[in-house]
């Protein structure tokens, strides 16, 4: 397997290139549409089969006729605008491949594009590339949990953690919006009649913080905050958004019901609390590490390490219908959504075996007994 996926490596090059080349910011409809083109037609070229076109710039393959029972999930929009190109261009040197969206997450669709082609069996076998998940996967979430829903795992093609560290362990996250109104009165002349939405949303900023709880690994963090309209006008209205990162659900629900019980500080204004949980927690799932760390050994790969990461992907919401989901499958590299992200090369091949050796051994006692077939 690790022979074959050597070999493949200049196409792998060719194919990754082709879609980083595709700019796919997450925000513009067309750019995704037309990235969404051209990667079912680089599927379509090394898995002899045309994709599904869903709604919202996804795709699907699916293999055989019964239930599908390993899905491969990734997605193909990225955070880099329009032009990211003309100051990021796709570099080749020294072994590390430079771009936009390369490491985030374009090398990983490559690798399970890859990882399935060589596959002599690919029975029950279904990927699934989305569209909107740099937005929190607001228009895929039902289809990404449908299509999870029963499968005996989920192998998301999430860029690796740090040296190459599969991630078993990703936080829930939660959004909200804090609003405050007030009364807008004259700051120079008349204060006294304005209820300061500015003063209120001060109150609730600290009382939202203090929600944090470090022991159980739970963060609370306001971010961005808008208020009031001129210098000289006490404002009557602001808000400011809260990211919420917990670990387990009941750390989630907890503060849930905390932020839900918000009250005004300042005599007469109002609140309105807008948003919520937004992704459950990807809890440790050990048993597919410990799998694809046997696997790695048997195609003398070195075992790959584990991570618990703060960032949330799709597979949250794998592992939120209860599939045994294993996350950051994809490129060996880094600088996700920054200036040097880049993806190293040799890693590439590596990784598509694994992936590939990981879903047959999976599917292998989920299939019914069959003459002999190749070995890895």
């Amino acid at each position: 397997m690790l022979n074959r996926m050597n070999e493949r490596l200049p196409r792998m090059l060719a194919d990754l290139e082709t879609l980083v080349r595709c700019e796919s910011p997450s925000h513009d409809p067309d750019a995704v549409a037309r990235s969404a083109d051209v990667l079912a037609a680089v599927g379509a070229a090394r898995l002899g089969a045309e994709p599904e076109r869903l709604p919202h710039g996804c795709l699907r393959w699916r293999f055989g006729d019964g239930p599908a029972r390993v899905l491969l999930l990734g997605h193909h929009d990225t955070v880099w605008p329009i032009g990211s190109l003309a100051t990021h261009p796709v570099t080749v040197e020294g072994g590390v491949l430079r771009g936009p969206g390369c490491f985030d997450m374009k090398a990983g669709l490559v690798q399970a594009i890859h990882a399935v082609a060589e596959l002599p069996d690919r029975t029950g076998i279904t990927i699934l590339v989305t569209g909107d998940e740099e937005l929190g996967s607001p228009d895929s979430r039902e289809l990404i949990e449908a299509e999870a829903a029963g499968c005996a795992a989920a192998l998301v093609l999430e860029a690796s953690a740090d040296g190459g560290a599969l991630k078993t362990e990703r936080k829930g996250v939660s959004l909200y919006r804090v609003r405050a109104e007030g009364r807008a009165a004259h700051a120079g002349l008349e204060p006294e009649r304005g209820v300061n939405a500015s003063v209120e949303l001060a109150h609730q900023i600290l009382a939202v913080r203090a929600l944090a709880d470090a022991g159980e690994g739970t963060t609370v963090v306001p971010t961005r905050m808008t208020s009031g309209t001129t210098t000289n006008t006490v404002p009557a209205a602001g808000d400011f958004a809260v990211d919420v990162r917990i670990r387990t659900l009941g750390e989630q629900q907890r503060v849930d019901a905390a932020m839900r019980l918000l009250s005004p500080a300042v005599p007469g204004s109002r609140l309105i609390i807008e948003g919520g949980p937004n992704r459950p927690p990807l809890s440790k799932s050990q048993a597919l590490y410990d799998q694809a760390v046997a696997v790695a050994g048997r195609l003398g790969l070195d075992a790959p390490g584990q991570a618990s990461v703060g960032g949330a992907s799709d597979g949250n919401f794998t592992a939120g219908v209860g599939t045994p989901t294993l996350d950051g499958l994809g490129a060996v590299g880094g600088g996700a959504h920054a200036d040097h992200e880049h993806v190293v090369v040799a890693e590439m091949p590596r990784r598509a075996a694994l992936v590939a050796a990981l879903t047959a051994e999976i599917l292998t006692p989920l299939r019914p007994v069959r003459a002999a077939s190749p070995g890895w």
